[in-house]
């Protein structure tokens, strides 16, 4: 009799999940929800489908899975960062460039919260919910912190800042995800001369 915890072919379980996770991450954040299909994950993993569905139930607990996985990832980095000392546009780019360097090889876990193919209700929504509401907590928080420095703490200037910055964000993960040749150094320097462009260009 099989152990409970046995993967195939001699592989453990926890390798043979972190295997199929790291697949079907790809293939989701690539093809989307609705463009993704379990046989697929299962021949790039070299594997049955039986035993995806045996270890995650359906296609939508895949999907669930991935996004628990990329998620705290990233939420986890970004709060790591955000407990540092940097403050103000200090800390929107080692927040930045703690991003790049955590999703170096796997970049395309950014696009995971972002399908439009994903289901809108139930528990792949919720947990989509849970980590971009996270982040954008800590967006706000430091966006705050910034706004404050420069004497400004009006609530509505903080929100639309919030969303300038995700969306600024947003953007520059989709870049680089399309340029797959620039390194996690070259985006974190660029992000600086953007940056510095940006807050200091028509100082000038």
């Amino acid at each position: 009799m099989a152990r409970p915890n046995a993967g195939t072919k001699g592989v453990p379980r926890l390798d043979r999940e972190t295997q199929i996770l790291s697949i079907a991450s790809e293939q989701f954040a690539t093809y989307g929800f609705a463009g993704t299909s379990v046989g697929t994950v299962a021949d790039l993993a070299g594997i049955s489908k039986p035993l995806i569905y045996n270890y995650f139930g359906s296609k939508e607990g895949l999907y669930e899975a991935c996004l628990v996985r990329g998620g705290t990832l990233v939420a986890d980095e970004i709060e790591r960062i955000a407990r540092g000392e940097a403050v103000g546009i200090q800390r929107g780019i080692d927040t930045l460039a703690g991003m790049f360097t955590l999703l170096e090889g796997q970049r395309h876990l950014w696009r995971l919260f972002f399908d439009s193919t994903a289901p809108t209700e139930g528990p792949i929504a919720a947990s989509i919910a849970v980590y971009t509401d996270r982040i954008g907590a800590l967006a706000e928080e430091g966006v705050a912190e910034l706004m404050t420095l420069v004497g400004n703490d009006d609530e509505l200037d903080v929100s639309a800042m919030t969303s300038v910055w995700l969306g600024i964000v947003d953007s520059l993960m989709n870049w680089w995800v399309e340029h797959p040749e620039q390194t996690a150094d070259e985006m974190r320097q660029r992000c600086v001369r953007l940056l510095t462009a940006l807050l200091d260009g028509g100082s000038r």
